[in-house]
């Protein structure tokens, strides 16, 4: 009963979405599942030199067979949904297979007035969130007054529903932030407006995944966002609005923990982060604006340039025990190409004392100086290369010194975007 999770081992944009379609076409999968966040995710997989990305939807819809599952932990904009799925059908993608949960909780256009206008409000303490009302929509899922999937096929309770959240909303819209009330008329007759075509779509994905498991299915649980985003394991509060790590996958599809077999955490060779917080390792000068400009380190879905920085062995070592990982699949080794010398980040120095696990406070976190090691560049084009042995021999040694210090084994490494560009290390 294989069931295998692929989760972002850093502050995502680590290149999940490679190793989930890795998985799909190297071994038969029959579902992947989207079990956390919103169309605030991002996901670039390349299939015969064609780029596609994917947002709210599994990056499994690219995979012919596999049944591509929104479960019951994602909030789901109907409106990104539509919008998502046509630009595929437009492209030639056959998107049949896709199922959303009944109990996933939907993304109002109220949700994403109130992220972007609290936001804002926040001034120089910005989290720095995508506006897309994520976060609200959680947020009202936890205080009970979220509208999920199955209510829009019930008319009178969908009006309920929207009332009783906008009832409190829209005193806060009018008399703090000036802004105009939201019509409850107007916010039903939208949501309506997707009942027909998402209908169809609409099953138990919890019965539908564990049915799945014990006909010995395959299933791949694909993560959004990142271990360290994660809200009670990341960096508080700059983070996502639900749980990313692996536990929160059980969470979010409703499967129980003894059915996950393998969890695999990617990581790029390097490190970067969107919005705000800290970050130890990042880099303010020339380097980190070449890893932004060779790695092409522009968000999927917000548009916005990362952050990036050295890899970061304590997040990688924190990331592992964690989410109990079986193994790394590390990315981006090839846009390392063109360095003499590479550090690595193996601990940190605060107010004089070194940590080599990740400090226990926020506070330690932000003042956490890096201690490198490093390693010599190999100064050569990698991204043709498809066996380990392939690699230059001080890409072998990188490549070996950051599996001894990260907390787990290597099962696959990225020379590069395409399907093709992947090498499988040598086990002992």
């Amino acid at each position: 009963m294989p069931a295998i999770v692929v989760l972002g081992a850093q502050w995502g944009d680590e290149g999940k979405g490679k190793a989930t379609d890795l998985l799909a076409t190297t071994d038969p999968i029959d579902y992947v599942v989207r079990t956390s966040g919103g169309h605030n995710a991002g996901h670039t997989i390349v299939v015969n030199g064609e780029k596609f990305a994917t947002h709210l939807l599994p990056s499994g819809i690219l995979t012919p067979g596999a049944t591509s599952v929104i479960a019951n932990g994602v909030v789901v904009s109907p409106e990104a949904l539509f919008r998502e799925l046509d630009g595929l059908i437009e492209r030639g993608v056959d998107v049949a297979n896709l199922v959303v949960s009944s109990n996933a909780h939907i993304i109002a256009s109220y949700h994403s007035t109130i992220d972007k206008v609290s936001e804002r409000f926040l001034g120089k303490n910005q989290i720095g969130t995508t506006g897309r009302g994520i976060g609200p929509a959680y947020a009202d899922k936890v205080n009970r007054v979220g509208i999920r999937v199955a209510d829009l096929f019930d008319e009178k309770i969908l009006r309920a529903k929207v009332e009783a959240a906008l009832d409190m909303k829209n005193h806060v819209l009018t008399k703090v932030y000036n802004r105009r009330a939201v019509e409850v008329e107007a916010v039903v007759e939208e949501l309506l407006a997707y009942t027909e075509r998402l209908r169809p779509m609409v099953v138990d994905t919890s019965l539908l995944l564990n049915q799945a498991l014990d006909a010995g299915k395959t299933v791949l649980f694909e993560g959004a966002q990142a271990t360290m985003l994660d809200v009670d394991h990341g960096t508080y509060p700059f983070v996502t609005s639900s749980n990313p790590v692996a536990g929160g996958v059980c969470v979010g599809a409703g499967v129980g923990p003894t059915r996950i077999d393998r969890v695999i955490g990617v990581i790029k060779a390097y490190t970067t982060r969107v919005g705000s917080g800290p970050f130890p390792t990042e880099l303010f000068d020339e380097d980190g604006a070449n890893l932004q400009r060779i790695g092409g380190e522009i968000g999927v879905s917000t548009g916005r340039t990362r952050r990036c920085g050295w890899y970061d062995a304590v997040i990688a070592r924190y990331s592992a025990r964690v989410n109990g990982l079986t193994e790394f699949f590390l990315t981006k080794l090839d846009v390392l190409d063109s360095w003499e010398r590479i550090p690595v980040c193996v601990a940190y120095e605060i107010d004089g004392v070194r940590h080599d696990e990740m400090p226990m406070t926020q506070t330690e976190f932000h003042n956490a100086v890096p201690i490198y090691e490093y390693f010599e560049g190999w100064k050569t084009d990698i991204s043709g290369c498809r066996t380990f042995e392939d690699l230059p021999k001080n890409a072998q040694v990188y490549v070996k010194a950051l599996e001894e210090i990260s907390g787990a084994p290597f099962w696959g490494i990225g020379v590069g975007p395409g399907r093709e560009q992947t090498i499988v290390p040598p086990r002992d």
